[in-house]
């Protein structure tokens, strides 16, 4: 038995040959173009792998000389952002936008209240995570998929706290890819706390506002420190479009995710 079957598969293999063979002295011209594109795409194939793989290493290469010193980031004075050098520069192109606000302060200066309202609006796993929430990034992608058009990215405070201090504000992949490698390199030398000081510092809560400090200032004249569980629920609904929604616009959308951040902390508040 195991003799015919091996005979068969001979005979199958010789008339396949036999076959190619035919092909070959019936359309030469055909075959040889087809081997020709057939060479050409292994070629094109060879080099982009080859392309690639160079700029993978020259782009690692990048990330490791963007990596900023955590050793003097891990305390002191906080510095400008990313984003407010850039809102200086727009500001001195455009003389009709207000000066930029900013007053950095300390954690201990700040209200928990913010910092509870800031937690529970952008990031509830904070103090669990890593740098990347995981559970939060697959539940955005599946709202996106449905409604058709990227609304959440499922971005965490440390994310944010990369973008906005040493990224920008675009949204191509590759800086999506450099802002992971550098939240997870944030992540393991610098503490929760520091993050979250950094982020409430410079994170935009209107036009040329940046800060908690020179938001509270702004909004209601009072310190971060005294601010109430109300004024703290309204600056994190203020994040997600700063310039549009905030307590000064008090548009529907701006209400709306006031409304969604009580409902997220099961706080009961006057607004």
């Amino acid at each position: 038995m195991v003799t015919v079957l091996l005979h068969e598969n001979e005979v199958a293999g010789y008339r396949g040959l036999r076959s190619k063979k035919r092909l070959s002295r019936r359309y030469p011209n055909r075959m040889k173009q087809i081997k020709k594109i057939i060479n050409r795409y292994r070629f094109i194939l060879r080099w982009s792998l080859r392309i690639t793989l160079v700029c993978l290493l020259v782009d690692f290469g990048y990330i490791l000389g963007t990596l900023p010193d955590w050793t003097h980031f891990a305390d002191g004075p906080i510095q400008k952002s990313a984003f407010m050098m850039d809102y200086e520069y727009q500001r001195a192109m455009d003389h009709t936008l207000p000066p930029l606000r900013w007053q950095p302060v300390s954690l201990h200066d700040i209200s928990g209240n913010i910092a509870h309202a800031v937690i529970a609006a952008e990031d509830s796993h904070f103090y669990n995570h890593s740098g990347i929430d995981t559970e939060a990034f697959k539940e955005a992608w599946e709202y996106n998929l449905k409604k058709g058009r990227i609304i959440y990215g499922g971005s965490t405070i440390s994310q944010q706290m990369i973008k906005n201090f040493l990224l920008s504000p675009s949204r191509n992949p590759l800086r999506k890819w450099h802002e992971l490698w550098l939240t997870l390199s944030l992540e393991k030398n610098i503490s929760k706390d520091r993050i979250l000081e950094v982020y409430l510092n410079i994170a935009e809560f209107g036009v040329g506002i940046y800060g908690v400090e020179a938001a509270c200032r702004y909004y209601w004249d009072q310190p971060a420190r005294n601010i109430s569980m109300d004024h703290a629920i309204e600056l994190a609904a203020t994040l997600s479009a700063p310039r549009k929604h905030n307590p000064a616009t008090r548009t529907a959308y701006f209400l709306k995710q006031a409304a969604k951040i009580k409902r997220n902390m099961g706080y009961q508040t006057g607004l």
